[in-house]
C-alpha cells in the first residue's frame, strides 16, 4: 500500500508539547492528556495552556496529578479521521504513561488501520518522529519504510535534559534509575536522558552554566554538522535557557535544522518542573 499526506494520518497526545499540529497539517490529530488541581480536571493545551499552567503552579498548595486520555478520547480522534486509510498513533514511553495502552484499547476497534507506536521517548522527541513520518508521506512511503524509520529513530535519536530539581519526577513517580541522585541535589545539576523508556541518569554538574557545558560536550560527539541533523529544544517557562539552547545549536552546529522550540505543556511540566530545559536530535 502506498502511503501519501492524503490517506496516512498520525495521531500524537499532548505530551509531544505540539499543539499546533492540526493547524500545520490537516492529517494529524492531538489528544490531550489530563491534568488535575484539587478538583478541576482540564485537558492539557486545550482547556489550560502553559503559561496559565506554570502561573497556576507557581502559587499551588498541592502539586497537581495526571492522567491519560480514555480509550474513548482515542477512539473519538481516529473516528474524525476515518477518511483515511491508515493512522500511525504516536505515543509518550508506555513505562512513563498508560496513554499507550490506552489508545491501543481504542485502535483495537479498528483492524489493522492503526498502527501503533510507542515512542519510548516524550516531549518533542515524538513530534520530530512524526515530522520525519509526516516527510516520507508527503513524497509517497510504505508501512515498511516507516517501521524501519521507527526502529532507527529509537536506536539513534538523543535527548538530553536538566531540571532545576528532581522534586516532581520523584513525586510523580516518573524518576526511574535517577533515584539515587534524589539526596544529593543542593547545588547539583543532574543530566538526564530517557533510555528505553525510562528516565535515566547520565551525569551531575553545579549549576547551569556547567549543564550548558556538558550539552555542548554530549551534542558534538553525538552528531555531526550536516543539512539532516535535526532539532528540537523544549523548556518549562524558562524562555532564557530554551533561547541559549538555540544559540548552541547554531554555533556547534550550524548546518542542523532547529524543528521546534516549544515549552512543556501542563502534563509534561507537572513531572518536569518549571526550569527544566531539554533538546533532542535525530539526523534524518
Amino acid at each position: 500500500m502506498q502511503l501519501t499526506a492524503a490517506n496516512t494520518a498520525i495521531v500524537v497526545d499532548s505530551t509531544a508539547d505540539f499543539p499546533e499540529a492540526q493547524e500545520r497539517f490537516p492529517n494529524w490529530r492531538m489528544v490531550p492528556l489530563y491534568v488535575r488541581f484539587g478538583d478541576q480536571s482540564y485537558r492539557d493545551y486545550v482547556e489550560l495552556g502553559p503559561d496559565e499552567f506554570y502561573a497556576r503552579l507557581r502559587t499551588a498548595d498541592e502539586l497537581p496529578t495526571t492522567s491519560q486520555p480514555t480509550p474513548g478520547d482515542f477512539l473519538a480522534a481516529y473516528e474524525e479521521l476515518a477518511a483515511h486509510e491508515r493512522i500511525y498513533s504516536l505515543h509518550i514511553s508506555a513505562k512513563l504513561s498508560g496513554t499507550f495502552e490506552s489508545a491501543r484499547t481504542a485502535a483495537s476497534e479498528l483492524g489493522d488501520k492503526v498502527r501503533m507506536v510507542d515512542t519510548e521517548t516524550a516531549s518533542a522527541a515524538i513530534t520530530m518522529l512524526g515530522l520525519a513520518i509526516q516527510r516520507r508521506l508527503e513524497r509517497g512511503t510504505t508501512d515498511e519504510e516507516i517501521a524501519a524509520l521507527v526502529e532507527r529513530y529509537k536506536d539513534e535519536h538523543r535527548l538530553l535534559f536538566t531540571v532545576d530539581t528532581l522534586e516532581f519526577l520523584a513525586k510523580g513517580g516518573r524518576i526511574g534509575r535517577a533515584a539515587k541522585f534524589a539526596g544529593q541535589m543542593l547545588h547539583i545539576k543532574p543530566i538526564l536522558t530517557i533510555d528505553d523508556g525510562e528516565v535515566l541518569p547520565l551525569k551531575r554538574v553545579r549549576g547551569n552554566q556547567k549543564a550548558m557545558q556538558e550539552f555542548v560536550s554530549e551534542f558534538t560527539e553525538g552528531s555531526n554538522d550536516e543539512p539532516g541533523l535535526r532539532v528540537g529544544i523544549a523548556h518549562a517557562d524558562a524562555p532564557e535557557r530554551a533561547t541559549a539552547l538555540v544559540k548552541m545549536v547554531r554555533d556547534v552546529r550550524p548546518h542542523a535544522e532547529i524543528e521546534t522550540v516549544t515549552t512543556l505543556g501542563a502534563v509534561v511540566g507537572t513531572h518536569a518542573g518549571p526550569g527544566t530545559v531539554g533538546f533532542f536530535w535525530f539526523t534524518d
